[in-house]
């Protein structure tokens, strides 16, 4: 099959990650891959070179990011509709809301072509003012006309899809994430890079914060439940992996936190190497208001770590209350169960152990491999 897909850009994200999982593993098989992406934004990190080392063939599109430019916008329209009637994909898969937009308008030049869109999270509603959420709506329930199979990273997506009349259902399907998790999967001991730049000690608690810094994330909420548990764990370290426009405000919140907790609190940036980050860890904490399926819920559990989020979008899916973390409405609720898991290795321990088994069957690289390639084959065998 020959696959064209269309992100707005090969970040350290959620959906940059699943293409390095899974379309290595289906150019391997023989399909013919090839990824279109634009520019990340600053400190948002680029896997372009590291998916391009792996036989996949990596098209920068000027023009496509993630902020509506008009002039740029039309740019990447061209472009995109020169390489697919170059290419002429079986396939174009688009991913997220404004590749998706482009990607299918740009699909018309390959009428034959089967078309497929993924949304990775949900930004139709509670993300912008309303007049602006009501034109997505409409928007995407154009889209989807044109669509063969949208694909949702999480059943609370689907469901949300559907409630606001995005898709039919018979159109409508729930790939979870699949990232590489094999160096996850195989820590069993502390590396000891990331305590080191942070100076914390072999004996100290480390929590972490891993994902993009943006308000959408409400990282300030973490902040806040450190500072309810900083006084009980005067040896805990709150660390933020990860960057983005949000930076600057979390550190103003950092800086104005009494000298003892500063030091206790770190921002290192973005990381593409995650395993020695996770295995420094203790516990992975998510503030998120918003979540399509987070691959840092992913990783964390894979790597044997428990979590404590809020449970909004899919990661109630991931997160087993009491099971392999504490799910949390609001500070106060987090912090009980930041502070559960702190006050005892045990339960940090089973939680991380029962996390990896939920994780390990269903988001692997070769598991998101399997489902695309299946997915791909029917659409084209029904067309046929």
């Amino acid at each position: 099959m020959r696959v064209a897909r269309v992100l707005t850009r090969l970040n350290l994200g959620g959906p940059a990650r699943q293409v390095l999982a899974s379309d290595p593993l289906l150019a391997a098989r023989g399909h013919q891959l090839r990824v279109f992406a634009g520019t990340p934004g600053p400190g948002e990190g680029d896997l372009f070179d590291e998916l391009s080392s792996r036989g996949v063939d990596v098209r920068r599109v000027p023009g496509l990011g993630r902020a509506l430019t008009g002039i740029g916008d039309l740019r990447a329209l061209a472009r995109l509709r020169s390489e697919f009637a170059d290419f002429e994909p079986d396939i174009v898969h688009t991913h997220a809301s404004k590749a998706g937009a482009l990607g299918r308008i740009a699909a018309s030049r390959v009428p034959r072509a089967a078309r497929v869109h993924t949304f990775h999270g949900h930004v139709l509603t509670s993300y912008f003012p309303p007049f602006i959420s009501n034109r997505l709506v409409a928007l995407e329930r154009r889209f989807a006309q044109r669509t063969d199979r949208v694909l949702a990273v999480s059943h609370a997506t689907a469901e949300d899809l559907l409630r606001l009349g995005v898709v039919r259902e018979e159109q409508l399907m729930v790939c979870p994430p699949g990232v590489e998790l094999d160096e996850l999967f195989a820590l069993d001991a502390r590396d000891g890079a990331l305590r080191e730049l942070i100076g914390a000690g072999a004996e100290d608690l480390v929590v972490g914060v891993v994902g993009r810094l943006a308000e959408v994330k409400h990282p300030e909420l973490a902040l806040e439940v450190f500072r309810l548990l900083s006084e009980r764990y005067p040896r805990l370290h709150l660390v933020f992996v990860g960057d983005g426009d949000g930076r600057r405000e979390l550190e103003r919140e950092i800086a104005a936190l009494p000298a003892a907790e500063r030091d206790r609190v770190h921002l290192v940036g973005a990381r593409t190497v995650m395993a020695p980050v996770y295995a420094d860890l203790d516990v992975v904490l998510s503030t998120s208001r918003i979540e399509g399926m987070p691959v840092a819920l992913i990783e964390a559990g894979a790597a044997g770590l428990p979590v404590v989020a809020t449970p909004v979008g899919g990661v109630p899916e991931l997160v087993a209350h009491e099971r392999t973390g504490y799910l949390g409405e609001d500070v106060t609720e987090l912090a009980y169960g930041l502070d559960r898991l702190l006050a005892d290795p045990a339960e940090r321990k089973g939680c991380g152990q029962r996390a990896r088994l939920r994780i390990e069957k269903r988001h692997s690289a070769k598991a998101l491999a399997d489902r695309l390639e299946a997915l791909y084959t029917a659409l084209l065998e029904g067309r046929a």
